[in-house]
């Protein structure tokens, strides 16, 4: 099976007076790419959430927000205002400073610097208890992402069944150009030479060079090859999860099949295949990008 890097997870549990949160969200990358913001009393097991969060995800831009909120009105919160006198006495030098002017809304500018709210539970203890809370909320959130990833994954996965089985379809009626082709390419070989006056043509020598001129574009390996794939692809898809970097290699692999197919069509209708082809696995090698 596969699974998508896109996701979103959320948990939240109730500890005492508190409300913990935590939201996971997951966007592709080719490597693990984690950012965590959590409340300064949770720092402490920051890096024993990232090896767990990093270990369950292997991989993708993940994005992860702890916070803690009361659950009844036991915790008040209210203005910093130390802090925001702080601020306006900063922008107002910055303003001095500058030959700005300073802003014409003090309150909406003073709300939006950071920790403009002061919140009683960001200053109160943390226990063994309260940590062992915020691990399994965080681990939650996890496994909710894990199961949208899934979702995600088997919505991939019939995307790519389709398109590889349109290609198939495609590679299914090559045969029937292939012999017409070969006819085309004697007729207008021949129909050059009888174009051409005062030149004697040794019959022999000219049915070798025909032949290894027909065998160059010869595409039966291109088409075995391009088969193989195509099963292979579907196999690895099936198979373990986290083969998302290895079904790009192989998507690669069926480019250059057909590109080659397609070098070597000298055939108007084997061309059409070949472009058509080429559309169904584009749309194949965008999505792959997104598969773990």
């Amino acid at each position: 099976m596969i699974l998508s890097m896109t996701g979103f997870g959320k948990a939240v549990k109730i500890f005492n007076n508190k409300k913990i949160t935590a939201e996971i969200k997951s966007l592709n990358s080719k490597q693990a790419d984690l950012s965590m913001r959590l409340p300064t009393s949770y720092r402490e097991v920051e890096l024993e959430l990232r090896s767990m969060v990093s270990t369950s995800l292997l991989r993708g831009k993940i994005d992860i927000m702890i916070y803690c909120e009361a659950n009844d009105n036991s915790t008040l919160s209210g203005f910093n205002i130390p802090l925001l006198k702080q601020y306006k006495e900063q922008i107002d030098s910055v303003s001095t400073e500058l030959g700005i002017a300073p802003p014409v809304d003090w309150y909406c500018t003073l709300m939006r610097m950071p920790d403009a709210i002061k919140n009683d539970l960001s200053n109160s203890d943390v226990g063994e208890d309260e940590l062992n809370a915020v691990r399994e909320t965080v681990r939650e959130a996890v496994d909710a992402l894990i199961e949208f990833r899934a979702q995600e994954g088997r919505r991939l996965a019939s995307f790519f069944e389709d398109k590889i089985a349109n290609i198939q379809a495609l590679l299914d009626e090559v045969p029937q150009y292939e012999t017409s082709r070969i006819e085309k390419v004697k007729a207008r070989i021949m129909d050059g030479l009888s174009k051409l006056e005062n030149v004697s043509v040794d019959s022999n020598r000219f049915e070798q060079e025909l032949i290894f001129y027909i065998e160059k574009l010869d595409i039966t390996e291109e088409k075995i090859r391009l088969q193989n794939h195509l099963n292979y692809f579907i196999d690895t898809m099936n198979g373990e999860m986290g083969q998302g970097k290895k079904l790009g290699f192989i998507a690669q692999e069926m480019g250059r099949e057909i590109n080659t197919t397609g070098s070597k069509a000298n055939d108007a209708e084997l061309q059409k295949i070949v472009v058509r082809m080429k559309d169904h696995l584009e749309q194949i090698k965008e999505q792959v990008l997104n598969v773990l």
